[in-house]
């Protein structure tokens, strides 16, 4: 209001009345959006439209992501809005070779499956068959097969436990290199070793090590051979220092190589 001008209280009243009306009219607008939002989250819920369409199952070698899934309980009749993730994570890590799972929800109607599973290591052979060892050390006693690997070591004499373990561990610190160079590992505990292992590689020498050095000294290994004579095999003595020893006959020489290769 300029100085010394005054407006006569009739002229206020009616923009007085104006801005009433404008705050009112917005409040109603607000109000309507707010329920008709809440009538269309109603319909949603309610609607196919909010029960699971796609399905996308991320991180799988090991399983199928069919199984996954239906280890999950997840259909396409799922709401959305019912979807536990804590839950169908634990579900699925409940199975053996899933190290962790992890669910989320992509809207409007999708499921991302994101799993990371244990690493096959070793294959045990145990009564004529083989078992899948994992990462973990846990034999999968429920997925035997009658067929010589060909991806993976054979442990020979092992049974779940301590030196399982200590194994496996031992393997997955291994090069690829030298872990695909592996056939057969065998569990040959001693008096004065109790950790005392012999390996059969491919390439047809023996290794003579203990599971304290082992993964330490195999690492050397392709710098070992290049050394030998491949024509010459024996065994290679890695549990102090390391040296080779030549197999003493033909007839043995022909018998090791048997019993190392697959």
């Amino acid at each position: 209001m300029e100085k010394g001008k005054i407006v006569p209280l009739e002229d206020r009243i009616p923009k007085l009345k104006q801005q009433r009306r404008r705050k009112a009219n917005r409040r109603l607008i607000m109000l309507l959006l707010l329920f008709f939002m809440l009538i269309a989250c109603v319909i949603y819920v309610q609607s196919p439209l909010s029960h699971v369409k796609y399905i996308t199952v991320k991180g799988n070698e090991l399983y199928s992501s069919k199984d996954l899934i239906m280890q999950t309980g997840l259909t396409q009749k799922t709401n959305i809005w019912k979807i536990k993730k804590n839950e169908i994570a634990s579900k699925l890590e409940s199975q053996p070779e899933i190290k962790d799972a992890k669910v989320s929800i992509e809207w409007p109607n999708s499921i991302l499956i994101e799993v990371k599973e244990h690493q096959r290591m070793a294959f045990l052979a145990k009564e004529s068959a083989y078992y899948p060892v994992l990462d973990n050390g846990k034999i999968l006693l429920d997925e035997k097969s009658s067929e010589i690997p060909v991806n993976a070591p054979v442990l020979v004499d092992f049974e779940e436990g301590f030196a399982m373990k200590e194994m496996v561990k031992a393997l997955k610190e291994l090069p690829n290199e030298v872990l695909n160079s592996i056939s057969e590992i065998h569990y040959t505990p001693q008096k004065t070793d109790k950790y005392h292992i012999s390996l059969f590689m491919n390439d047809g020498f023996e290794v003579s090590a203990t599971l304290r050095t082992f993964s330490e000294k195999m690492a050397h290994y392709p710098s070992i051979i290049s050394q030998l004579d491949p024509n010459k095999k024996g065994v290679i003595d890695l549990e102090v220092g390391s040296f080779f020893r030549a197999y003493e006959t033909e007839g043995e020489v022909k018998d090791e190589k048997t019993k190392g290769k697959r």
